[in-house]
């Protein structure tokens, strides 16, 4: 492994904090390297070297670690990228190599939100048994597929890439990138007559305004919590991260 002074940092990305980590090590001169798991179709260009695709699960990561010489792995991904973050925690086990993760505070309950908590994607499906509603369901192509066992719904998408093929007989889909802003998303729900919004727990600002329209309106939220992950360093920011870096022993320049 290299020393600290001359680290090989890896970041697992594709979040818009991840985004902000990376131009702050490329601003910084440091050697990094930004992965995507390659979801996106068209992911954002960033200002460090960058891999897209998977591993191949813990020994592909272990395999990759030792073959590129890694001294640090940030971990970034999406507060429900469980399995890749489990695969973090193991793997950097297994190389001795450190390992931080980037990860931004949950959303907290306010006055006026009307959350419904629920533990995961199984147990919101389960929730949505009933009389046909009109549902914004925020939660990413991945999960519509669960979704199907409740096709009385008329569903709102919002998707990143055109979907091709839906798993939801009765489903509008809009096509778009956040951040969006609070009217916008007043506006959408609104016009969409929508009476129940899913969303998994994420955090951060650029999907916060669904929630926020939510309250405005008076809407039920049906919220799924964040998978449990194993015990490991956390940072709420990249300034945090950096903190963590030069208490590793890394030199950050200026």
């Amino acid at each position: 492994m290299s020393h600290p002074a001359n680290p090989n940092i890896l970041i697992l990305g594709g979040t818009s904090e991840a985004n902000a980590l990376a131009r702050a090590l490329a601003d910084r001169g440091l050697n990094a390297t930004y992965s995507y798991a390659g979801r996106v179709e068209t992911p954002r260009p960033q200002p460090l070297p960058t891999r897209i695709g998977g591993f191949g699960g813990v020994e592909g990561l272990c395999a990759h670690i030792r073959d590129n010489a890694v001294t640090h792995v940030i971990d970034a991904t999406h507060p429900f990228a469980a399995q890749m973050s489990r695969n973090a925690v193991a793997a950097c086990a297994q190389t001795a190599t450190a390992l931080a993760a980037l990860a931004r505070p949950e959303w907290q309950e306010r006055a006026g939100d009307r959350w419904q908590r629920v533990a995961d994607i199984a147990d919101a499906v389960g929730a949505l048994a009933g009389p046909a509603k009109r549902v914004f369901l925020a939660v990413g192509r991945l999960h519509l597929d669960a979704f199907a066992a409740q096709p009385q719904h008329r569903y709102l998408l919002r998707l990143v890439d055109e979907p091709g093929y839906l798993p939801l007989p009765d489903a509008d889909v809009v096509v778009a990138r956040g951040p969006f802003s609070l009217e916008d998303d007043i506006a959408l729900m609104a016009r969409h007559e929508i009476e129940l919004l899913i969303s998994k727990n994420a955090g951060g600002s650029g999907a916060r305004a669904k929630i926020d329209a939510a309250r405005v309106l008076g809407l039920p939220v049906l919220m799924i919590d964040r998978p449990v992950l194993p015990a490991r360093t956390e940072c709420a920011t990249p300034d945090q991260v950096l903190d963590w870096l030069a208490h590793s022993g890394v030199n950050l320049g200026v």
